[in-house]
């Protein structure tokens, strides 16, 4: 079953999806963008998608921007997206047969899942998991 593991940089979600998860607007997350704070990979038709690292990271500037932190700030609490600090967003064969067997209801069951079990930095709590709970019921 490692071979259907998925990656964290994998290239898997459509901005609607990441919206829904951070609440951020497509401008917002655009603009991270252009700051080169997330770097999503695009398609032949320049869609963008996300990785789980993306939207983590997209997470981690709402925080921020949440405490007052402005852009420059941002910019030297995180390091740019390209500096090797984290893996780029690939798309690939394995991530493009992923995405297209996936419903989009399914990639979000699987986003949320994965951000809440906070799995990046084990021992650590991570910094999103109380945000991301006002998102979703617990039953």
């Amino acid at each position: 079953m490692a071979g259907d593991e998925i990656r964290r940089n994998m290239a898997l979600f459509p901005i609607g999806i990441v919206m829904k998860l951070t609440d951020l607007t497509a401008r917002q997350i655009r603009y991270y963008e252009q700051h080169e704070l997330i770097q999503p990979a695009r398609t032949a038709g320049n869609q963008r998608l996300f990785s789980f690292n993306d939207v983590e990271r997209l997470l981690e500037i709402k925080a921020l921007i949440e405490k007052g932190v402005n852009i420059a700030g941002i910019k030297q609490v995180m390091h740019p997206a390209g500096d090797g600090s984290n893996e780029p967003t690939v798309i690939n064969e394995q991530s493009e047969v992923k995405r297209r067997e996936m419903t989009d209801s399914q990639l979000h069951r699987m986003l949320k899942q994965q951000l809440m079990s906070g799995s990046k930095r084990p021992g650590q709590v991570s910094l999103i998991q109380g945000e991301l709970s006002r998102f979703f019921k617990t039953k």
